[in-house]
């Protein structure tokens, strides 16, 4: 495994061969670029970990069809918790699901089952910071050192208000990651709202459309021209409703001041293309008034650094090793090009993948979403 503290940054991600995603088991025609990579790389960890991997389900007019697709947990392993990657993290999570909001939605599937899902990940990158304050606040404090004084407590899929008829916020259920309740710097209660991306291509589905956004988007003081239809585009009408929740939130006096974040791979480019299109759409931060929700995207590897740098080293480890390790998909693909029969080419290449076979009506099936 590569490190962050001695990997090269790659300029882009590698273009994964084809008869390399076939050999492990990983080939999806849907795939980007990108999430073709993290797909392996979800494979790869799997596999070191010993984790049994199962199946894909395709419904066409003949049945079911059973394809294996090896970056998803087998039933066994998801009810095992085998898709975090501590007990410890596993357990969080079940407590969590018990003790969610009212009208907080999960899909469970995805948490348990699917090891390219951003839903995990969000579980195993901040869980175990939500168990060590101490550690969120060291972390927070290399993310936000201008905002970020004392972390408090971290909620997970939270928001204001589930109420689809108070009219105060959006009428539509939008919610976020997470939210960290935070002491700022200046010594003020406030509240980091984040949204978390893995394999995303930013390209819906989105929500319906509701006269609510229009009149939000006006009211928030935010935007340039709160009208642009570049807002309500598939690309960033999330971040634009979750910007607006995060305003309405300090303007209902629910937290006195707020910062709105977005984390994703430096390496998937249509995340960070979309960070970047959205920054453009907002008032700069000069000329916003006091308490404006300032917006702000972090890589991921950013992320796991500041972690490092806290003082969770091996934590860092796991997590750069699991979803940043780019550079051993890189070297992978290099050896698809080798001798086949060097050991580079031969070393990671698994046993042929299993048949397509049919599965019966009757039986519940694990679906993979393209949600990330």
């Amino acid at each position: 495994m590569s490190s962050f503290l001695t990997a090269p940054a790659l300029p882009r991600i590698p273009l994964v061969p084809q008869s390399l995603l076939k050999a492990h088991g990983v080939d999806c025609i849907v795939d980007t670029r990108f999430r073709s990579a993290a797909r392996l790389l979800q494979h790869l960890w799997l596999r070191d970990n010993n984790i049994p991997t199962g199946n894909h389900i395709r419904r066409d007019q003949d049945g079911d069809v059973v394809t294996p697709l090896e970056s998803l947990l087998s039933r066994e392993a998801a009810r095992a918790g085998r898709n975090f990657i501590s007990q410890a993290v596993h357990t969080f999570v079940r407590r969590e699901l018990i003790m969610r909001e009212e009208g907080a939605c999960y899909e469970e599937e995805r948490l348990f089952g699917n090891a390219l899902s951003s839903m995990p990940m969000c579980f195993n990158i901040f869980a175990p910071l939500a168990m060590d304050l101490d550690l969120a606040t060291a972390t927070f404090q290399l993310l936000l050192p201008g905002f970020v004084k004392v972390v408090h407590g971290i909620r997970f899929e939270t928001s204001p208000c589930r109420d689809r008829t108070d009219p105060r916020f959006l009428m539509d259920g939008s919610a976020h990651d997470l939210a960290l309740s935070v002491t700022t710097t200046d010594g003020e209660e406030a509240t980091v709202f984040i949204e978390v991306k893995y394999s995303e291509t930013m390209d819906g589905p989105a929500a319906r459309y509701r006269d609510r956004y229009d009149a939000a988007s006006r009211q928030v003081g935010l935007f340039n021209d709160p009208d642009a239809v570049s807002l309500r585009s598939l690309a960033l009408e999330q971040l634009w409703r979750e910007h607006m929740l995060a305003q309405l939130t300090v303007d209902e006096g629910i937290t006195p001041r707020a910062m709105f974040i977005v984390i994703g791979p430096r390496l998937n480019r249509r995340v960070q293309a979309a960070c970047r299109v959205y920054a453009n759409e907002l008032i700069p931060e000069d000329d916003l008034d006091y308490d404006r929700v300032r917006f702000q995207a972090i890589t991921l590897e950013a992320v796991i650094d500041a972690i490092r740098q806290a003082g969770a080293l091996d934590l860092a480890k796991v997590l750069w090793g699991r979803y940043c390790d780019f550079e051993r998909v890189f070297h992978l693909a290099m050896a698809e090009y080798a001798d086949t029969g060097s050991p580079e080419a031969s070393s990671e290449r698994p046993i042929a993948t299993r048949p397509i076979t049919k599965r019966p009506r009757n039986r519940r099936p694990e679906l993979e979403t393209n949600h990330g």
